[in-house]
């Protein structure tokens, strides 16, 4: 049986967000798979700082870190990554910029192993950046232009602005952007940061200090902690 599947806004491996990540690993194996492909565009020290995120989040939760540090697609195929995947009880892709990491992971050992270990029972979860991958609509929000990323299609009834609090604000006409090119049955969300939509057991539920919004053209509903949100089931 699949695992759970988390949607998060922002926060991934900080104290505000542990319960949740120990929420995702109850029952499973203590082995927290670490994804930051998103992150490889920025550097070697981006990436070394969420190795090194997770690894501290890891310890709060007391299981074992294992961060697979993909950079490009040529890491994306290589068998001894795709290997640490196996045996998860979570696995995660963290933040940075969306399209590169949907286009990195998609089609490849990796990936098939990440979907292999998910199918097996562990927890998949995405945050901000990894939340949008998730989808399979992916565009580069800061450069609106550029053509988006049909992602890896975990959820593909679904469409995602992370940091929702935050980019309402930067960005007013975003939400407008999103609406305008969604097809109508599809679903787009505002995840505020530090808060996740969690599907587990046939439900979608918040989890986190602030709240999920069902964005449409004829108003936005919130969702807060512990609340279901009433949307399709993981296909």
């Amino acid at each position: 049986m699949r695992g759970p599947v988390a949607l998060v806004g922002s926060g991934e491996y900080l104290p505000v967000m542990a319960e949740v990540e120990r929420g995702l690993l109850a029952g499973r194996a203590p082995r927290y798979v670490q994804i930051p492909t998103a992150a490889a565009p920025e550097g070697e020290a981006s990436l070394a700082r969420w190795v090194s995120l997770g690894e501290q989040q890891a310890g709060r939760i007391g299981v074992e870190a294992v961060p697979v540090v993909v950079r490009d697609r040529d890491d994306a195929d290589d068998p001894g990554l795709a290997d640490l995947v196996g045996g998860a009880g979570l696995v995660y892709l963290s933040g940075g910029n969306p399209p590169y990491c949907a286009s990195t992971l998609r089609g490849t050992a990796v990936w098939s192993a990440v979907l292999a270990a998910w199918e097996a029972g562990a927890a998949l979860a995405g945050c901000s950046a990894g939340a949008m991958s998730l989808t399979s609509w992916v565009p580069d929000i800061r450069h609106p232009r550029h053509e988006a990323d049909p992602g890896l299609g975990v959820v593909p009834h679904l469409r995602v602005i992370p940091h929702f609090d935050r980019f309402v604000g930067w960005m007013p006409d975003l939400v407008g952007r999103y609406l305008a090119r969604s097809p109508e049955d599809v679903e787009v969300l505002g995840i505020d940061e530090d808060t996740a939509l969690v599907f587990d057991d046939g439900v979608w539920t918040v989890r986190g200090r602030q709240s999920v919004w069902v964005l449409r053209t004829d108003g936005r509903t919130a969702y807060g902690d512990g609340q279901q949100v009433p949307l399709p089931p993981v296909p």
